[in-house]
């Protein structure tokens, strides 16, 4: 079935990737939603979405560190998965225009991957919540490994990473462009994401409405499986399959 999105993507002259957790479950990272995902679990309690609320965050930055420790802070423990190493050398063979994804472990990033724009933010940057210095990712790692709240070496105040918490607004500029270069796509890979958060799930409809073509894979069903010209279950299979089609054909 992947030979029907290998045709796709040899036709299409504007395809974008909209990728979430499924793609990173491959690179041994858990996945959100999915069987044994995080939201699945509770930690001392509490559910992830207060875990991950801003308001939480400001009253007690603890709980979302001793939480992120085995997870955000550990990110240089996993590689990429074939999903991110074919993404990233079809951008490189001009055949993926851009990648918007969910998720915050700079995956894409590492495996190759440059037009990449992360709509829940990423922990690439921190910034201190008092005087707003800027706190390279690596600047934090070893604080929050040694279970300490990171501190602005600046003034003292709380640094906290560049994601976006509950209750915190996603980037409308990057939600607009996001939606604008969707609906221009021929194509729009959505790979990995159960499109149940909102209103990022709701972006690769653009394609569908503006009369371009929507591939889903994914595992789970997911809202938009109806308006898919091709729906695929197995990410790694598809990936692979394009990956042997990349290295006979590109060389």
């Amino acid at each position: 079935m992947a030979m029907n999105l290998i045709e796709m993507l040899r036709q299409s002259r504007h395809t974008v990737a909209f990728t979430g957790a499924g793609v990173s479950t491959l690179s041994g990272i858990r996945d959100f939603r999915g069987t044994g995902g995080f939201y699945t679990s509770s930690y001392h309690g509490m559910q992830v979405e207060e875990l991950l609320s801003i308001e939480l965050f400001h009253r007690d930055p603890s709980l979302f560190y001793a939480w992120a420790r085995e997870f955000v802070y550990v990110l240089d423990r996993f590689s990429p998965s074939v999903v991110h190493t074919v993404l990233a050398g079809l951008e490189s063979r001009g055949m993926l225009r851009t990648l918007y994804t969910q998720n915050i472990d700079m995956l894409h990033r590492k495996a190759g991957s440059v037009n990449v724009h992360e709509v829940h933010g990423s922990p690439l940057h921190h910034h201190c919540t008092s005087c707003h210095a800027v706190h390279p990712y690596e600047q934090v790692v070893p604080a929050v490994l040694a279970k300490k709240v990171p501190r602005c070496a600046a003034c003292g105040g709380v640094v906290k990473p560049d994601i976006v918490f509950y209750g915190e607004q996603l980037d409308a500029r990057l939600l607009d462009r996001a939606y604008r270069e969707m609906a221009e796509a021929d194509l729009t890979l959505v790979l990995g994401s159960s499109l149940t958060v909102q209103p990022a799930a709701s972006l690769p409809m653009a394609t569908y409405y503006h009369g371009g073509k929507l591939v889903i894979i994914n595992a789970q069903p997911t809202p938009l499986d109806k308006f898919a010209k091709l729906r695929l279950e197995d990410l790694k299979e598809s990936f692979e399959e394009i990956s042997g089609w990349l290295d006979a054909h590109h060389e």
